[in-house]
């Protein structure tokens, strides 16, 4: 048993945040927290999906590709199998997506990934998915957190231990879901050249195993320090995709191109259009519920998180979809589907899942429904957009920013002025609703939107916006920029 002296120091500030806990490597992130909290995590798992597991006494741990990933892994499975489980780990990297799929295919009580994501190369984390192939509920991870200072107690029969090849299983299944063969067909015969950006990441050689095709992949290494930025799906982290594209129009004017971007675990996707612009998941939201809806024939709910854009519901109704809207977080989307008849959710920072796979969003099968819709089409994705944009009669632009503050106490001080002293005009806009489900969206009177959120954990101001043009957007994020400087 470990000492309860260390245990404390062990504990101290491991803390689960929307998507897993994540810290410094070395700093926060260390090997005995890594085994502590895989110990308890496996613990917890069987308490909540033993039942609807059968008994099951297994734990999938898998990795990204990030700095000791596999070390940490390793780690991790060991604390798993001394308390007394059977490990199923990972014989490489692989998509975060692929370790939720091999839960459910395995009938195991969840998996262990260790993966910080979009984040930076400095950090580490550890995510916690369940038995029925998604994130865990809040609930599961604050009984890991309440249990942690209990330590870690040995079994006296320790698990068993295997090793698996979690791409296989994977590939298969999202292969049922997508017409490869039309999708490769299309690239083989040079009617589509698809570029990849992997941000050295786990998505790496997924597209050309799923399609036996050619991808013209960027960043396809592994780069722990990602290039010295991070690998999250944002226009500044992609400047040799663009240059690829933009090289490869000179060269061939016509016919069809797409850029795909997945993040460091390839749960988050963006993309970019055969003339090199940029696309957020804002656009390829509204793109694959049309063509799940009208293409495929799929039904069910649609929901998108209180950030997304105003075109998804409109998309939505042309296909009369019900909307659902959650607060921000892919665990509040993944929740709703375990409950409802789910056709996709989706949220703005590129989180795509679909009610008929696992409720987990998925960046491989995101760009596999992505060809497919270009390919069907025979149409660029931006081309695919604006036709959406014509039929519903409602153009946009969007944007967020970032805004560190001084300090907590800082924060404090805006949290409060907008409780006591409601927001009643924004860049020259009457305030006409506010929704206060997840931080402050103001509705204002010429249709724009203006959201405010704060991060929970360090002093970072989050500032979103959508309106008719790029001018009004960046307008009214600068008049939000303003008042939370003077505040």
């Amino acid at each position: 048993m470990t000492h309860p002296t260390l245990v404390s120091a062990l504990v101290d500030g491991i803390k689960f945040g929307t998507d897993g806990w994540r810290g410094v490597i070395a700093a926060d992130f260390t090997f005995d927290r890594v085994r502590l909290v895989a110990a308890i995590a496996a613990q917890v798992l069987a308490d909540n999906y033993s039942q609807v597991t059968n008994g099951s006494r297994t734990v999938i741990v898998g990795y990204d590709r990030r700095f000791l990933s596999e070390d940490f892994a390793r780690a991790a499975a060991e604390a798993v199998q001394s308390v007394g489980f059977d490990v199923l780990l990972s014989e490489g990297f692989a998509p975060t997506p692929a370790f939720s799929w091999a839960a459910k295919q395995q009938n195991a009580l969840g998996a262990l990934v260790i993966t910080a994501s979009h984040n930076p190369g400095k950090y580490s984390g550890l995510k916690v998915k369940g038995a029925f192939g998604g994130s865990v509920a809040p609930a599961i991870t604050q009984q890991i957190e309440a249990r942690l200072s209990a330590g870690i107690v040995p079994s006296a029969t320790p698990g068993t231990w295997q090793t698996f090849d979690p791409w296989q299983s994977y590939c298969e299944g999202l292969r049922t879901k997508v017409n490869i063969g039309q999708i490769r067909d299309a690239i083989l015969q040079g009617k589509l050249t698809v570029f990849a950006d992997v941000m050295h990441g786990a998505a790496a050689g997924g597209l050309a195993k799923l399609l036996d095709a050619p991808i013209r992949e960027i960043n396809s290494d592994r780069d722990p320090l990602f290039g010295g930025g991070a690998p999250e799906p944002l226009p500044k982290y992609l400047s040799e995709l663009f240059h690829q594209i933009h090289s490869y129009r000179q060269t061939h004017p016509t016919g069809l191109a797409v850029g795909l971007v997945f993040d460091g675990d390839s749960d988050r996707i963006a993309a970019v259009d055969g003339q090199g612009n940029f696309l957020s998941s804002q656009i390829l939201i509204p793109i694959l519920t049309q063509h799940l809806a009208a293409n495929r024939g799929y039904t069910g709910e649609f929901i998108k998180t209180i950030s997304g854009s105003d075109l998804m519901p409109k998309v939505a109704a042309l296909y009369n979809l019900p909307v659902y809207e959650t607060p921000i977080g892919y665990k509040y989307i993944a929740d709703r589907m375990v409950e409802t008849q789910v056709l996709l959710g989706g949220e703005e920072s590129g989180g795509i899942g679909y009610g008929h796979h696992i409720p987990e969003r998925d960046a491989l099968l995101s760009a596999l429904y992505v060809l497919e819709a270009i390919v069907q089409s025979n149409t660029d994705l931006s081309d695919l957009y604006k036709d959406l944009q014509q039929r519903t009669n409602f153009v946009s632009s969007y944007d967020r920013i970032d805004l560190p503050l001084s300090s907590m106490e800082a924060r404090a001080r805006l949290l409060n002025q907008l409780e006591t002293q409601p927001l009643t005009e924004v860049a020259g806009q009457k305030v006409v609703d506010c929704l206060t489900v997840d931080g402050y969206k103001l509705r204002l009177e010429d249709g724009r939107w203006l959201l405010i959120r704060f991060s929970g954990t360090e002093p970072v101001l989050r500032l979103y916006c959508e309106a008719k043009n790029l001018d009004q957007v960046h307008e009214t994020l600068a008049w939000a920029r303003d008042w939370a400087s003077k505040a």
